[in-house]
């Protein structure tokens, strides 16, 4: 089987067998539980309320606030709310206020909410930590952390639950470098709670600096050296700079927590990535003893045992978890199909395919066996049988008529094709992979303007699709018109996917183009290095010939041709310029 479709699949394969909620730091048992039990998180204690008659005036206005609140009217139930909180520095109605202020969405109305709410209840411990959140969630970090060093003091025996209620906010804040920052000061406050040197670490790997990173993971476990998830990132973070190191580590927690389950898993993962079939399937024989019905893991067992080339009782293991996850026929048609084409053997997987006729699998299966009859070589029945789908939404419609456009592509009846993606394009305007596939056929066929058309109307309902702005640009650079234009479209399309060979090529063509050889020259080079794809080479030697350098352009020419003879970009380039 292919490497790559071999981690594919397995990938697919454990991402559904994966973790489970983050744990909770786990902690030695204690050898005197009551002189060492940890302290009791603080009671709130209750609000001191003011003396003020319930007069009718009172009464009238908190009705007409609530009722305004139950009928959703935000704005009259917020002002009326934050009314008579100030009227009577009540904390019950000062809480209330902060509540509905913070149901309106208005950030700033709310900080000021919350904000009267700590006045007037110092005590209340949700305050702060609410408002830390909102003042998080609008940028302000430097005000955030002074609230959250509140809660910090207020209560240091949360302060583990904190740091781990942070990481989800702070992770996942634009500006990565502030949130680190962030993350270190609150850090100083907490030296002994290894959740501050976690969440610190995560940050620190976020920003690149993986030498930050270990240093306070390596902090955190030595804090709490039975906290599995501090060992699964430090593993983690030795991944590439020490691979089996990171193993090792895995390995010795394991001889001393054999019930780690998340850690046995990124173990058995670990030692796939390293290419060691034998040990990593042990792993995952231990992973399922433990939970003989999860087909994901029987799946993963079986898959290694065929890269292994041991397919014996594969098959046989992986229907006993199907029967014991109590899955059906239909489910079970299909993995053993998954398991067959695993195998390359297309021809066992295509009837398992063919016998799931309903439930979760059906239309994943059946776009499988349209695949394996058109890879055994029966195009014709493979666009018959996908005449017989019926989708049931519009991903799976917008899916079948790409499938039969590209099959008619393949057998390049183009205008068969184009005719198909018109048809879906009815149905389905605004598909963005119709607009595109319809695009590149009508570019193909010579409908130049009909193919800039979909491009623009893409770009309109996708205004971040790279390679709408790259297809258009391209077009125009092959046929030299325009260039300008073209140009701007290819470095806008390059902005958006820095990193894409092929739009790196569209540039480095725009460049040659526009007259800017050297610069084109760079680009190419650049290109080819991500991708050594033929048609780069041909562009990159025939500019390389343009500036004079003939030679290193027969060279690049003939030497990607022997790894790509069947290159039509590369023999056009060549027929026209060598003899």
């Amino acid at each position: 089987m292919d490497m790559n479709a071999f981690k594919y699949l397995l990938a697919g394969s454990l991402l559904l067998a994966g973790c489970a909620q983050l744990p909770k730091p786990a902690q030695p048992e204690p050898a005197e539980p009551v002189a060492q039990a940890a302290p009791e998180p603080k009671v709130e204690p209750a609000p001191v309320l003011p003396s003020i008659e319930l007069s009718r005036e009172l009464l009238y206005e908190m009705l007409l606030t609530e009722f305004a609140s139950q009928r959703g009217h935000t704005t009259l139930a917020m002002e009326g709310s934050t009314d008579l909180a100030q009227k009577t520095r009540d904390p019950r109605l000062a809480k209330r206020a902060a509540q509905l202020t913070l149901q309106s969405g208005d950030m700033n109305r709310s900080i000021e909410a919350f904000r009267f709410w700590q006045e007037v209840d110092p005590q209340a411990v949700v305050a702060p930590r609410l408002l830390a959140s909102m003042l998080l969630r609008g940028g302000k970090l430097d005000e955030a952390r002074v609230e959250l060093l509140k809660v910090i003091e207020d209560d240091p025996t949360q302060a583990d639950k904190l740091f781990m209620q942070l990481y989800p906010v702070l992770s996942a804040y634009p500006e990565p470098v502030a949130a680190l920052k962030l993350a270190r000061e609150l850090a100083q406050a907490c030296a002994n709670v290894a959740e501050s040197h976690w969440l610190v670490a995560q940050l620190a790997q976020k920003n690149g600096d993986e030498a930050l990173a270990l240093n306070e993971v390596r902090q955190a476990r030595q804090i709490a050296p039975d906290w599995d998830m501090a060992v699964m990132l430090e593993a983690l973070l030795l991944r590439k700079p020490e691979p089996q190191q990171g193993l090792e580590l895995l390995k010795q927690y394991l001889g001393s927590h054999p019930q780690a389950r998340e850690v046995r898993m990124q173990y058995a993962r670990s030692l796939l990535e390293q290419a060691q079939y034998k040990p990593a399937r042990e792993e995952f024989r231990t992973l399922l003893k433990e939970n003989p019905d999860n087909v994901q893991l029987a799946f993963a067992v079986a898959l290694i045992s065929i890269q292994m080339k041991e397919p014996q009782g594969a098959e046989g293991q992986l229907k006993q978890a199907l029967t014991l996850a109590g899955k059906d026929q239909d489910a079970i048609e299909y993995f053993l199909g998954q398991l067959a084409e695993a195998a390359d053997k297309p021809g066992q997987a295509l009837p398992h395919y063919r016998e799931v006729k309903g439930g979760e699998y059906r239309f994943t299966a059946q776009m499988r066996a349209v695949s394996l009859l058109e890879k055994l070589g029966d195009s014709k029945q493979a666009r018959e049988y996908l005449q017989t789908i019926k989708p049931e939404n519009n991903q799976q419609r917008a899916q079948l008529v790409l499938t039969e456009a590209q099959q008619l592509g393949r057998e390049q009846k183009f205008a068969q094709a184009y005719e198909v993606l018109q048809r879906g394009l009815e149905v389905l305007p605004h598909q963005t992979e119709l607009l595109y596939e319809a695009a590149m056929m009508a570019d193909k066929l010579g409908k130049y303007e009909a193919s800039e058309q979909l491009l623009r109307k893409l770009i309109k309902v996708k205004p971040d699709h790279a390679h709408a702005y790259n297809a258009l640009g391209y077009s125009l650079l092959e046929r030299n018109v325009r260039t300008s234009e073209a140009l701007a479209l290819v470095e806008k399309a390059l902005q958006l996917a820095p990193g894409d060979a092929a739009i790196m090529d569209s540039v480095g063509w725009g460049y040659y183009r526009a007259g800017r050889l050297d610069d084109s020259v760079a680009m190419l080079r650049r290109a080819l290095g991500e991708n050594p794809d033929p048609e780069i080479a041909a562009h990159l030697g025939e500019v390389l010939w343009a500036k004079g350098d003939r030679e290193a352009a027969t060279k690049l020419w003939r030497d990607s041709f022997k790894a790509h003879p069947d290159s039509l970009p590369l023999q056009a380039v060549m027929k026209r310029f060598l003899p």
